[in-house]
């Protein structure tokens, strides 16, 4: 008896035992804190800056004075959940991915101009927030001489918002100051409320203590996992009602839309840039969302003068005209469009799934026929968890459905009516579309490019090398985890198991995005490209206010968009014009330069043979004397509404005109105008696609699809991110893009000259070169605002 009671005494200390660590373990009282590195480059030799910049300049136009500048405005590092999570050793990661890293990497890995940190706002607290700001700064301080830096670090941190319902959708903004002080930076990061916040404070226990145990050479990691949450949920709530500048600097602050986020930002005097992006990931972005309540002046879009278009979530320019389906207040009572050719809803493929099950569990064809009507009805009332209702589903069960499979590297279950192209289609004419008449909001965009980068490796797209860690691509790193991490406790069977709204809300977690199939559309990333007056921080600001930017899918293609005035005056991409004809646009493209292996020696004497392996896989920016063919430029011109009546697709001319370049590595140059501008008198925009010769590119097929007689995908092979494609790269030749930012026309009537003709020295300066025919020259302007 006695050693009964001593077994049971041992056995009750071991579960008391247990359940101290595994709290422990859960509530982050085992981790600690991460801090945000060691830089260790000192800034690139100024003959390296130097040659870089003539190369650059060199190749431009004749006449043309401004420097083209390359940078990343959209960096991650493990101060935001999702990288942290992706970086862990039981997602195939390397464990820390901290700030000073990312600023060696721009540095010496990529070789970039410029770049911002943005780290999710909804995971900062007051201490990550300072060693962030702290850490730019340094990163900033390492060049000599400020008026003409070898690069420009920002400080910026993302709103990452999320609405169940498209009337409660806004998307994600990153927010990029100008200055490193601060008291002329935000005071915290400003979260998004709703879904995301309460993700990130509400629903994320830490790691189980299993976990740490079966990993134990790891534990460490999966500690400060745990302890890294802890510190976010422990940062009290703002007062909802206090002003942004009157709030304590240790409280968490949230912005309902981007016109609270706006208004908090400028209480404290600040007016940062806002750049929205992934407007088209169908990973968050409920069906139905479309552009146009964001043109409320309410939520002031004015502050939005650029966009991007591309990053390694993704391209979300093309607009194309496919139903996604219609998500439901209720969860349960959506409206599944059919398929068509080039596309299959998911909600369809979710009734071919559940049909199929029920045919193979031997049940009658109208038995089948009916649960495959309600599987579809529910799908599309799920928005993008729509595949939770099926249980024990395969990544590869949903085929290529949900796909835009005709786009050039699309965003993962594509959202075209949120497109940028949608966006520029679009104008807002008042609430109840009555005011604005003659005058409505639109969009005045500048397009960038950026990475999105999750593992502090900004503008990663220089060379197409390391998946994980230049791509988002993540996931167990053995069956066994797998098993762990992708828990679904819905049995495997030919029924629907539908989710409340309010069910999904309160575990909003990654499980709610297709985060297998999704890693097959991982990318390397892009660029965003300023034409500056010089490399000094507030020159490169200038730039991007002016919108004179354009994007690159990855590697440094250098384009020029401009228009001429009848005179001759000139007015660069992301212009607004008062025009009565279009003028003509002249264009000019170059390829970037073909890679030598390896890195250079400046580099590897700055960071050291170990680094350079570590943080760039051995492999940096390493030009050669030798570019890539421009094979062809695509013009496309779009004509935004001018009534609420007018379909967004009869208004995107993509191509409105293509031109095929000659094999010359000196550049292709192109010179068109519009004859139907004058004679339709109404607005309209343009904008140029440089497309360069085609490179081995990560991800660029994801979804290889088995096809049948007619096309129809029957058997799908994804390139995942977990133990299951091992070490490859899954490249697949794929061309090159750049984008300018458009040239808005403004449509201006002609003024018919008096019979003595203007007398040209009495002429206000937008009047000064009056063309022959007497119609007064155009009114050029590009002063930041975003509104026409």
């Amino acid at each position: 008896m006695k050693r009964v009671f001593i077994g049971v005494g041992a056995l009750a200390v071991i579960v008391v035992g247990w359940l101290i660590f595994d709290n422990a373990a859960q509530t982050g009282r085992l981790g600690e804190e991460r801090g945000a590195g060691t830089i260790f480059g000192e800034a690139v030799p100024a003959a390296t800056v130097l040659a870089r910049q003539q190369a650059e300049t060199q190749a431009g136009p004749v006449g043309a004075s401004k420097q083209v500048l390359f940078g990343d405005l959209h960096v991650h590092t493990t101060y935001s959940t999702d990288a942290f999570l992706w970086s862990l050793p039981l997602n195939m990661g390397k464990g820390v991915h901290p700030i000073a890293d990312a600023c060696d990497y721009a540095r010496y890995c990529s070789a970039l101009d410029f770049w911002s940190i943005t780290d999710h706002a909804e995971a900062s607290t007051p201490t990550r927030w300072q060693r962030a700001k702290d850490t730019i700064r340094q990163c900033q301080a390492r060049a000599e001489d400020q008026s003409n830096p070898d690069m420009v670090s920002f400080i910026g941190f993302e709103w990452t918002q999320v609405g169940y319902l498209p009337e409660e959708h806004f998307g994600h903004k990153n927010v990029i100051f100008l200055d490193l002080e601060d008291e002329r930076v935000s005071e915290r990061p400003i979260a998004a409320a709703g879904i995301t916040s309460t993700a990130l404070r509400a629903n994320n226990a830490g790691m189980p203590g299993i976990m740490t145990l079966l990993d134990f050479e790891n534990r460490q990691d999966y500690w400060d996992f745990s302890t890294f949450l802890r510190e976010v949920r422990e940062v009290p709530w703002c007062d909802a009602d206090t002003p942004s500048d009157e709030l304590p600097s240790d409280c968490f602050e949230v912005a309902a839309d981007p016109g609270e986020l706006v208004s908090r930002l400028e209480s404290q005097g600040l007016d940062p840039l806002i750049i929205p992006h992934g407007s088209t990931w169908g990973m968050y972005t409920p069906p139905g969302t479309t552009w146009g309540k964001q043109l409320n002046p309410k939520l002031r879009p004015e502050k939005f003068p650029l966009i991007e278009i591309y990053s390694g979530h993704g391209n979300t320019e093309e607009y194309r005209d496919f139903e996604i389906g219609e998500i439901a207040a209720d969860g349960l009572d959506g409206v599944c469009p059919p398929a068509s050719d080039t596309y299959t809803p998911n909600c369809v493929r979710a009734g071919e799934i559940i049909n199929e099950r029920c045919l193979e569990a031997g049940d009658d064809e109208q038995t089948c026929t009916a649960r495959a009507a309600e599987a579809r009805k529910v799908a599309a009332a799920m928005g993008p968890a729509y595949h939770m209702i099926i249980g024990g589903e395969q990544p590869e069960d949903w085929l290529d459905s949900g796909q835009c499979t005709d786009c050039f590297l699309p965003a993962f279950s594509y959202r075209p009516h949120s497109s940028v192209q949608a966006g520029l289609a679009t104008s807002f004419f008042g609430e109840d579309d009555s005011d604005g008449g003659d005058d409505p909001i639109r969009f005045n965009w500048g397009f960038i490019a950026s990475s999105d980068n999750h593992r502090g490796r900004p503008g990663a797209g220089y060379k197409e090398i390391a998946r994980r860690l230049t791509t988002e691509a993540a996931g167990a790193s053995s069956p066994a985890w797998r098993k762990r991490l992708i828990r679904d406790n819905t049995p495997n069977d030919a029924y629907i198991h539908p989710r409340s709204p309010q069910e999904l809300i309160e575990n909003a977690s990654l499980a709610l995005a297709e985060v297998e199939r999704m890693s097959g559309f991982w990318l390397t990333g892009g660029l965003a490209a300023v034409h500056s007056e010089g490399r000094s921080r507030e020159e490169i600001w200038d730039a991007l206010q002016r919108r004179e930017t354009f994007a690159t899918s990855g590697p440094r293609m250098l384009l020029w968009f401009d228009r001429l005035s009848a005179n001759g005056e000139k007015a660069p991409m992301g212009a607004t014009v008062d025009a009565s004809d279009a003028g003509s646009f002249r264009v000019r493209a170059v390829g970037s330069y073909k890679q030598k292996p390896g890195c250079p020696e400046f580099a590897v004497d700055a960071l050291g043979e170990d680094r350079i392996a570590d943080l760039c896989s051995g492999e940096c920016y390493n030009p050669s004397d030798e570019r890539n063919l421009i094979e062809r430029i695509e013009v496309v011109r779009i004509r935004p509404q001018s009534s609420s009546d007018e379909a967004i697709g009869d208004l995107i001319d993509d191509p409105f005109l293509v031109h095929q370049c000659p094999a010359n590595q000196e550049g292709c140059d192109f010179e068109f105008t519009d004859p139907d501008f004058a004679p339709g008198a109404r607005d309209a925009l343009y904008y140029v696609r440089a497309i360069q010769e085609p490179r081995p590119t990560i991800n660029a097929e994801p979804i290889k699809c088995e096809r049948d007689e007619n096309g129809k995908c029957i058997k799908a092979t994804i390139c995942f991110g977990d133990y299951r494609s091992g070490d490859s790269d899954c490249t697949t030749m794929k061309d090159v893009r750049a984008w300018s930012s458009p040239i808005y026309l403004s449509y201006a009537a002609p003024i018919e000259p008096t019979k003595e003709g203007p007398d040209t020295d009495e002429l206000s300066p937008d009047m000064m070169d009056t063309p022959a025919d007497g119609i007064l020259n155009d009114s050029i302007q590009n002063d930041g605002d975003a509104l026409r």
